[in-house]
């Protein structure tokens, strides 16, 4: 049998706002009436309800983080960063997954409604129109990751444009030319940018980025393996494979190896993000790093900024740089293969 508030209150021979005030910790009740409301509350084991706490108090001491999917390390470490971060301040986390489905992100976002004092989100998919008609103007949002027009909300972006950038040229720096990449998809802005960046690499070295060597994944391991399997193919094989994350990285890698050849002697592989398993698979796993743990924490920091009122007024919009981290599943060559000098289109 589950008791509410009224069955304390007539246990405890007190009001309602009485119970009320002793669950809350005010100090406007004396010990005597404290403890026996406390001794009926344990009794009865009586649990607040969060959502009724959180009118009476104007708070709720939790902050949500809505994330696209909770499988993988990626999604696993922005999870402990942002945990680590709310439990230093004595709140709790919410975590909830929109599946990139525009109806789950509405649902998860009326049922953090109430139940949360801000809102991180990180969502492909999520838009400003969808994140106005189903969240109160004052409920503190930062947004993942995410793109919008709207100045209303706090934005961290990491540099997906400058690390695809940077890893493509280290790829030709090593001698390649023929570098395939696996991507997440059209619709995803993240990886948009990461493409972007691999053909402006390719565009600002005087080269012509092979759109044929363009293949899409979904950011999951399978896609990185199937992938492969399609570039195994065609006639021209590369001599490296950009993954525009690690999990596709690991997934190509356990294609090539099907093909029967060896990483990195015969092709090289890089991925993104730079995963806590990068380092510890076989070849070590050369990735653009994103600082993950930290992107948790600073979403945190920035809705505690607003809502203690550090921050005041405008929006805020951070971007985060990456780096590289250079392993052991990229080899320099040194010449081109025969196929490479008859097709001088890269």
């Amino acid at each position: 049998m589950h008791f509410n508030i009224i069955d304390v209150a007539k246990k405890a021979g007190v009001s309602i706002a009485t119970v009320s005030r002793v669950i809350n910790g005010s100090d406007k009740v004396k010990a005597e009436t404290r403890e026996i409301v406390m001794a009926v509350v344990e009794k009865l084991q009586y649990v607040p309800n969060p959502s009724a706490r959180g009118l009476i108090m104007k708070r709720t001491e939790a902050i949500g983080l809505l994330l696209p999917d909770l499988h993988g390390e990626f999604f696993s470490e922005i999870i402990r960063g942002a945990d680590n971060a709310v439990q230093s301040q004595g709140y709790h986390l919410i975590v909830s997954s929109s599946h990139n489905d525009p109806k789950e992100i509405e649902a998860a976002l009326r049922f953090m409604r109430g139940r949360v004092d801000a809102l991180i989100i990180m969502s492909p998919r999520v838009d400003s129109e969808i994140l106005l008609a189903n969240l109160p103007k004052s409920l503190p949002v930062v947004l993942l990751n995410c793109r919008t027009s709207n100045p209303h909300f706090d934005t961290i972006m990491t540099d997906g444009f400058g690390g695809a950038k940077e890893m493509t040229n280290y790829l030709i720096d090593q001698g390649h030319k023929r570098i395939a990449v696996i991507t997440g998809g059209p619709t995803n802005i993240e990886s948009q940018e990461r493409l972007r960046g691999y053909r402006t690499a390719f565009t600002e070295r005087g080269l012509v980025p092979n759109k044929s060597l363009e293949f899409e994944g979904n950011f999951t391991q399978m896609s990185g393996y199937e992938s492969v399997k399609e570039i195994f193919k065609r006639k021209s094989v590369p001599t490296a494979i950009f993954a525009f994350n690690d999990s596709m990285a690991i997934g190509a890698i356990k294609a090539i190896r099907e093909e029967g050849f060896k990483i990195p002697s015969d092709i090289s592989v890089c991925g993104f993000d730079d995963t806590p398993m990068a380092k510890f698979i076989s070849p070590s796993l050369t990735s653009v790093h994103v600082p993950i743990p930290e992107l948790g924490e600073m979403a945190i920091k920035r809705v505690f900024d607003r809502l203690q009122k550090r921050t005041k007024g405008a929006a805020a919009h951070i971007f985060v740089p990456t780096t590289l981290a250079i392993r052991n599943s990229c080899k320099k060559i040194n010449t081109m293969s025969n196929l490479e000098k008859e097709d001088k289109v890269v």
